[in-house]
């Protein structure tokens, strides 16, 4: 079983092995309200950490998705392309955006558990 990270900028990223699943938190799409688009990489770029990756647009605005880690995009979700809801409805499941082939398994230490993001969250209250 894959252990969850958190950033501060609302994303989340679950590993297995060398790729890390990355999409927004709950805490996050609640933030936007419906979202209407997103946005993906294409399949073989390279993301920097904290750098864009992709874009989601809801009915309140349109936002930058950062990448928790630097890595390769090796899969994007295009399930989202037909049906970006799927963001508000399961942010941290079938909500998942992009798979990253991760450069640096380092970069993981510098982001929050799920109780350090828990308690980081409800310090923005």
């Amino acid at each position: 079983m894959s252990e969850v990270r958190y950033s501060e900028e609302h994303e989340w990223i679950s590993v297995d092995g060398d790729v890390g699943t990355i999409g927004i938190t709950d805490y996050a799409q609640q933030q936007l309200g419906d979202v209407v688009y997103v946005e993906l990489p294409e399949v073989g770029r390279t993301v920097e950490k904290d750098g864009d990756m992709a874009t989601i647009e809801s009915v309140k605005a349109a936002s930058e998705i950062f990448a928790p880690v630097s890595g390769e995009v090796v899969k994007v979700n295009s399930a989202l392309d037909d049906d970006p809801a799927t963001v508000n409805s399961d942010a941290e499941g079938q909500g998942w955006m992009v798979k990253l082939r991760i450069a640096d398994a380092g970069q993981l230490e510098g982001l929050m558990d799920a109780a350090a993001y828990k308690k980081f969250v409800e310090g923005l209250d």
